[in-house]
C-alpha cells in the first residue's frame, strides 16, 4: 500500500515531518561511501566527518523549517525569498560546521551551485504547506497523491547536496591543494583515498572537468529528457537515481552552448529512428544478396565437382 504525504497543514503533516527527520537521521549510521559514478566534494571527508556534517545540516534545517512555520510565511513570500533564505541557511550551517574545527576564516561570499536547486523550494513547500501547494505540472503525479517516498528522496538529496556545497565553499576559501591538505591533516578529516597533496590535486581537477561536462551536457540532457538526478543514502552508501520532472523554467536559463546541444538532441531524436530503419532495410538487402550469392556459388561448386567426378 502506497503511503502518501499529507496534502495540507495539519497534525498529520507535523507527524510526517518528525518521522521524516528521524528516519533520515538513522540512515547516517550507514557507511556513507560514494557509490555513484560521480565525484562529490564530500568524498574528501572520512565517514565520521560526513556523518557529523549531515547531522549539523539536519539540525539547522529543522530550525530553519520551524522558523518559517513560526513566522507563518506564505507561499508567495517563500517563492520571493527562496534564494535569500537558502543562502542564509548555507551560511549558518557552514559556520556551525567550522565550529567543529580550528579553521575559523570567515567567507563573505557563498558559492551557490546546487545541481537541482529548484527542488529546494518544492521540498520546503511539502514540509510547510503540504502536497496540495505543489505545481501540478512539476512532477508526473497528482500532487494530492504524492508518495511519502518521493518527499524522502527530495529530503535526502537536499542534505547531500547541501553538504557538498558546504565542503566546496570551505575548499574555495582554502584556495589551493596545499592548504586543503594541511586543513584535513590537522583536523584528522581525511578520506584515506586523499592523504597526499598529489591525490588532492587530481581530485580537484576531476571535479572541475565533471562540473564543466555537467553544465553543458548532463544538465541539458536532464532538461531534455525531463528527469532529474538525485542523490540518496542507502545501505550501500550514497547512490544516484533519476526522478521524472518537468522544469520549464530551467529551459529559459540555457546559454548558447546548451541551446545548441539541446537542438542537436532534437535533431538526433528526429533523424536517428529514420536512419535506423534505412540502415536495417539496407542490411536486409545486403544479407539477402550475400545468402543468394553464396547459395549459387555452392551450387556451382557442387556441379563442377560432380562434373569432374563423372569423368
Amino acid at each position: 500500500m502506497i503511503k502518501y504525504w499529507p496534502s495540507q497543514q495539519s497534525i498529520k503533516l507535523n507527524n510526517a515531518i518528525v518521522e521524516l527527520f528521524l528516519v533520515t537521521e538513522k540512515k547516517f549510521a550507514y557507511n556513507l561511501i560514494n557509490n555513484t559514478k560521480y565525484y562529490l566534494y564530500i568524498d574528501i571527508l572520512d565517514n565520521k566527518n560526513k556523518c557529523i556534517l549531515f547531522k549539523i545540516i539536519l539540525s539547522e534545517f529543522k530550525n530553519f523549517v520551524l522558523n518559517l512555520i513560526e513566522i507563518n510565511v506564505s507561499q508567495k513570500q517563500l517563492n520571493y525569498l527562496n534564494n535569500k533564505i537558502f543562502i542564509i541557511f548555507i551560511q549558518t550551517t557552514l559556520m556551525k560546521f567550522k565550529l567543529n574545527t580550528r579553521y575559523q576564516k570567515k567567507n563573505n561570499k557563498i558559492t551557490i551551485e546546487f545541481n537541482n536547486y529548484f527542488l529546494v523550494k518544492e521540498l520546503i513547500t511539502y514540509l510547510i504547506f503540504g502536497s496540495a501547494k505543489i505545481n501540478i505540472n512539476t512532477f508526473s503525479f497528482d500532487p494530492i497523491y504524492t508518495p511519502y517516498k518521493h518527499v524522502q528522496i527530495l529530503f535526502e538529496n537536499f542534505i547531500i547536496q547541501s553538504a557538498n556545497l558546504i565542503i566546496k565553499n570551505i575548499m574555495g576559501e582554502l584556495g589551493n591543494s596545499a592548504s586543503i591538505y594541511t586543513f584535513l591533516k590537522e583536523e584528522n578529516k581525511f578520506n584515506q583515498l586523499y592523504t597526499s597533496n598529489r591525490s588532492i590535486i587530481l581530485f580537484l581537477n576531476n571535479l572541475k572537468v565533471q562540473e564543466t561536462i555537467n553544465l553543458y551536457i548532463y544538465r541539458t540532457k536532464s532538461l531534455y529528457n525531463e528527469r532529474e538526478q538525485v542523490w540518496l543514502i542507502s545501505s550501500r552508501g550514497i547512490i544516484a537515481k533519476y526522478i521524472p520532472i518537468s522544469n520549464i523554467e530551467g529551459l529559459k536559463t540555457l546559454n548558447e552552448v546548451q541551446a545548441i546541444f539541446l537542438f542537436w538532441l532534437e535533431i538526433k531524436d528526429l533523424m536517428i529512428p529514420k536512419l535506423e530503419r534505412v540502415i536495417i532495410q539496407i542490411g536486409k538487402y545486403i544479407i539477402y544478396f550475400i545468402v543468394n550469392f553464396l547459395s549459387n556459388l555452392i551450387l556451382l561448386l557442387i556441379r563442377v565437382v560432380i562434373f569432374y567426378l563423372s569423368k
